[in-house]
């Protein structure tokens, strides 16, 4: 018989570490045809970064995204923007980007209101456009602002940013730290199905929200999401690395089992966008974070089902049998009625 249930689990992530110092840097200059060069040295390994990187910059610096070009990323030759992973790299890279773009659109402002002879703050742009606010004349392209300002007055808009985290040392008698500047909370649901007969788990869905604070792609972060439940799934009923002797007895995927499209789950994401106070863009991160409760939250809806609570993962058939035949050895004998 098939028994469902639901569970629930929470978690938090630690990004933007301080104990020991977090930091990234970029440079920033708009070139001639109204493009944007950013120059960091970030790496990309699948997760969208450079997607989101270029949407600030286009955001700060009033062009549209496929303006922006992304030089060397050789640390030889740009600065530094550390390591990928630990869901720093939108946080950390994407808050240098917008202090680099804010100065460089600072100095472009101060270059243009003066060709102009209005103030700064009057000049506003938006998609490769540039215009002084109230009047109907003052108004070009990037590019030709960038012809202006380069060929005519020998200007060449430039700027740097660096972004490190609030820096805590540790205490060396006490330990006592703030470890991380800001902090991923989430929580999920799962609801799975569970057949008594075989100990097979099916899960039906998982509703996921987490504090992502403010959003850059929301389809991203919806994505990296999804990706995350599905990752945990596998942790919580199938992958299972096993050695004995120190060699593996899993060598490859006929034994080390993996979700597959028949195994995922629709998965249903909240976003909580309250942007991050300490930082200028208000992003935070949703890397590992995605992944934290969902096997908890799986876990806790298989004993909502049967009424077994598993403590080793995976929760594979075997073992959920083996829980539910314990649990039945365990029921008193019925009482005979005289």
């Amino acid at each position: 018989m098939k028994h469902r249930g639901r569970g629930v689990a929470c978690g938090w992530y630690g990004i933007a570490r301080t104990a020991a110092m977090d930091r990234a840097a970029v440079w920033v200059e708009l070139d001639d045809g109204g493009t944007v060069k950013i120059a960091t040295g970030v790496t990309e390994i699948g997760e969208g970064v450079l997607t989101g990187l270029a949407q600030i910059a286009a955001e700060e610096m009033g062009v549209r995204p496929e303006d922006i070009v992304f030089g060397d990323n050789d640390t030889a030759r740009v600065p530094e923007a550390a390591h990928a992973g630990a869901t720093r790299m939108t946080y950390m890279i994407g808050n240098a980007v917008a202090v680099g773009c804010r100065e460089a659109f600072g100095k472009f402002r101060a270059a243009m209101g003066e060709y102009w002879g209005v103030t700064p703050e009057s000049i506003s742009a938006f998609a490769g456009q540039v215009w002084v606010e109230g009047s109907n004349t003052k108004r070009m392209t990037m590019e030709h602002a960038v012809h202006v300002l380069k060929k005519e007055r020998g200007i060449v808009i430039v700027g740097s940013g660096l972004f490190t985290s609030k820096h805590t040392a540790l205490d060396a008698e006490t330990g006592a730290a703030t470890p991380w500047q800001s902090y991923v909370f989430g929580a999920q649901i799962a609801e799975v199905e569970v057949d008594d007969d075989t100990g097979e788990v099916q899960v039906l869905g998982v509703w996921a929200a987490h504090d992502v604070g403010r959003v850059v792609n929301p389809q991203q972060v919806e994505g990296q999401i999804e990706g995350g439940v599905v990752m945990a799934l596998g942790h919580a009923l199938m992958e299972d690395y096993i050695q004995v002797d120190g060699r593996t007895t899993t060598p490859g995927f006929a034994k080390y089992i993996l979700p597959t499209a028949l195994d995922v789950p629709k998965v249903t994401s909240v976003l909580i966008t309250e942007p991050d106070p300490k930082t200028p863009l208000g992003v935070k991160g949703i890397g590992e974070p995605a992944i934290t409760p969902t096997a908890a939250a799986i876990v806790n809806a298989i004993h909502d089902a049967v009424g077994v609570r598993m403590t080793r993962l995976p929760a594979t058939p075997e073992r959920i049998m083996a829980a539910l035949r314990e649990k039945r050895a365990a029921r008193p004998p019925l009482r005979k009625v005289a």
